[in-house]
């Protein structure tokens, strides 16, 4: 299994060959908070539809997270420091550029990560986040405290419950998973987003209650555009044809390097 170390986390990653014709275009894909790199683009078929597209996908398992180091500490888990093993994992497979997409966290964790270092990332999909990236800090404190309940019957809260059921399913660390929520509430500001010049897809379910307004969103990013998933929730969304057509389109044209 590919893994690499750095800054003191042991990091998993999936590096998938283009098996359509190769473009030499490859994408790396960041998950989002519970999931891991199997459960948010394999499961999906996202690793699928890029690969048969003719790309490269790299996918990694964020700190916390899948098969990767899980730290309890919560100043593990600033954006940025999730970013930079973003930015660690595309050093190691010697990669000048890669286009990226997130969901939810992964989406944030791949601004922070566009904004850090601007010429390593061609373009940037954000999935399942709008104008939270830059109003407000993460998914709410009330999921880290969801993930710290005894069980999952001791909650009442529909959102707490759908985190937590999620976080099994996944059979994650919870404990890992509530220091990721107490530490990664960064919110990026106007100034630093309005530097974000790479071509963007801001792609949002229309039922969508977790990731904010995606028309906001696109208001402060120089280069956005929206792609609004009809009928799909932040988790119904991730893996919808919609969303998938939708974000082969923006890659098909963009600017070739």
């Amino acid at each position: 299994m590919p893994f690499f170390e750095f800054s003191g986390q042991h990091l998993f990653y999936l590096d998938a060959p283009a098996t359509g014709k190769d473009l030499h275009e490859p994408i790396l894909l960041i998950h989002g908070f519970a999931s891991n790199h199997a459960v948010n683009w394999v499961n999906t078929l996202w690793v699928k539809t890029l690969t048969e597209a003719g790309r490269r996908v790299i996918a990694i398992d964020n700190r916390g997270h899948g098969q990767s180091s899980k730290p309890h500490e919560p100043g593990a888990y600033a954006t940025l420091k999730m970013a930079d093993d973003a930015l660690a994992l595309i050093d190691h497979l010697r990669l000048k550029s890669v286009d990226v997409m997130g969901y939810s966290m992964g989406a944030r964790i791949g601004a922070f990560m566009a904004a850090a270092a601007p010429v390593r990332v061609r373009s940037l999909i954000l999935g399942g986040l709008g104008h939270y990236l830059v109003e407000g800090g993460g998914l709410s404190l009330h999921i880290a405290e969801a993930m710290e309940a005894p069980a999952l019957q001791d909650l009442t809260d529909p959102t707490q419950r759908m985190f937590r059921k999620f976080a099994e399913s996944t059979k994650s660390d919870l404990l890992a998973l509530a220091a990721c929520i107490r530490g990664s509430r960064q919110k990026m500001s106007l100034e630093l987003a309005a530097h974000l010049t790479m071509p963007t897809l801001v792609a949002i379910g229309s039922t969508d209650m977790v990731a904010g307004d995606g028309e906001k969103l696109i208001k402060v990013l120089p280069h956005a555009t929206l792609l609004t998933i009809p009928e799909r929730d932040h988790n119904m969304a991730v893996g919808d044809k919609v969303y998938r057509a939708g974000v082969l389109t923006f890659l098909a044209n963009l600017p070739k390097a």
